[in-house]
């Protein structure tokens, strides 16, 4: 089957003008280079009479005349990149407009060399004042991927975990769109004088519960009192509603307490592999076995996209 061919004319010589035939397939070639919309590379491709490398140019000189104003356009897509390096790990997060840009190399690379510099920097102004291998400050490069993709891009979180004594750092992306780079990212720090090798498979499984839990607290202790008591102000006014005795509206109140420490905090969670098993006691059982203490010392969990209060 002959491949669909768009046909520019193009004055040239005065009042004489040419053909140039722009295929499908170039069209995608730029598009999948640059990660711009492929309108956007079509018209680029128009001006530059079918040169790719033109072409880039005038995506970057197009988009850089309207870069204030996609700034202000809404990033709701992105991606979480993970690094991890002995005792401390990094999770950054990368928002953009569209998720075909998830799968643009030049982005993939960005977000690859930030989260390695997040290791280092542990906030987003230091993040983005530091140099990547180019020479470049990451919020410079930024705005140059702007200019060739056309959309808004933001690193907007970045997350770090660290490791004090003896143990592990263990990490898992899901939804891997290449190596460390997926929808969502986990970090664990699991603490114990115990062979990395054997906390491993341990620390993955952990991972792997927080990426589908999402908890947010590690313990009961860390849980504010703020928080607690604006959960009992919810159950009560749902529990009044029933009309049952004070008493009976207590005890309800204790266990919705309860239920909600259950569903938020990581040690009180059933584990998702056997679905009782608290991770509490998945730690004392893996202590047990492997003949020490074994603690969370600390995790993070971030998820592409998601709305932060």
């Amino acid at each position: 089957m002959k491949e669909k061919e768009l046909v520019v004319n193009t004055k040239t010589n005065g009042s004489k003008s040419e053909d140039i035939v722009i295929s499908i397939s170039l069209v995608k070639k730029l598009r999948d280079a640059t990660g711009a919309a492929m309108t956007s590379c079509k018209q680029a491709l128009q001006e530059a009479k079918g040169d790719i490398e033109e072409a880039i140019k005038v995506l970057r000189k197009t988009n850089l005349a309207q870069m204030s104003s996609k700034l202000q356009r809404k990033a709701d897509e992105g991606i979480v990149a993970l690094a991890v390096d002995n005792n401390k790990g990094a999770i950054i997060e990368i928002k953009f407009e569209t998720d075909f840009v998830a799968r643009n190399e030049r982005l993939q690379k960005l977000a690859t060399e930030a989260v390695q510099l997040a290791l280092v920097h542990d906030n987003l102004t230091n993040l983005k004042n530091a140099k990547l291998s180019s020479g470049e400050t990451l919020e410079s490069q930024i705005s140059q991927d702007i200019a060739v993709i056309g959309e808004n891009i933001q690193v907007s979180r970045i997350r770090q975990v660290k490791l004090v004594g003896n143990g592990i750092i263990a990490s898992y992306i899901h939804n891997s769109v290449a190596p460390n780079l997926g929808q969502i990212a986990v970090l664990v720090a699991l603490e114990g004088n115990v062979e990395s090798d054997k906390l491993e498979k341990l620390g993955k499984n952990i991972a792997m519960h927080i990426a589908a839990t999402n908890p947010r607290f590690l313990s009961s202790n860390e849980v504010p009192e703020s928080v607690i008591m604006q959960e009992k102000e919810i159950f009560t006014a749902q529990a009044r509603t029933t009309g049952k005795p004070e008493k009976v509206i207590e005890k309800m109140i204790e266990g919705r307490v309860s239920k909600f420490l259950e569903e938020t905090v990581l040690l009180e969670q059933a584990f998702v592999i056997d679905g009782k098993t608290k991770i509490s006691e998945v730690l004392s059982n893996a202590a047990k076995e492997l003949g020490s203490e074994i603690k969370i010392t600390g995790f993070s969990c971030l998820k592409a996209g998601e709305v932060v209060d």
